[in-house]
């Protein structure tokens, strides 16, 4: 447990993203590249997941938009900070709920960040997906999700 916490104080807002994702776009990127786009963006868990959907394009659009939001939160978008294999999405059994692993480069942001918990949200329609993530933690604090 941090010293803050310790001391009861609230965890700090860190960072905010969002983005919105066309599902027919993705659709046409995963057509066109295929497996290699899926393997270059997406973890193996993600993909078994969007697959076995009747309609994965919509899914995989959903996990693009949550990367993409939280890569936003940390303020560096998607490149050398974050990659796409570094945030994985997953989905809670029970409630369904949207949350998110950190791996590599994404584990070692948050750490230097004091991110200690990452909530994000997601929807989708036919159209479209939004995702809005938040990072929570304190300045300074090493504990990363």
């Amino acid at each position: 447990m941090s010293a803050s916490r310790a001391r009861g104080l609230p965890d700090t807002v860190l960072g905010i993203g969002v983005d919105l994702v066309e599902t027919g776009r993705l659709r046409r990127a995963l057509t066109t590249w295929g497996p290699r786009f899926k393997q270059r963006v997406f973890r193996a868990s993600e993909r078994r997941y969007c697959e076995a959907k009747p309609v994965p394009w919509r899914h995989y659009a959903g996990r693009f938009a949550v990367k993409e939001a939280v890569s936003k939160a940390f303020g560096v978008g998607i490149g050398d900070r974050i990659g796409w294999l570094d945030i994985e999405v997953r989905r809670d059994e029970t409630t369904g709920a949207p949350s998110v692993a950190l791996f590599g480069n994404g584990r070692e942001l948050a750490r230097e960040r004091g991110v200690r918990r990452i909530l994000v949200s997601l929807s989708h329609s036919r159209t479209n997906a939004v995702a809005q993530a938040l990072l929570l933690g304190r300045p300074g604090e090493e504990d990363a999700p």
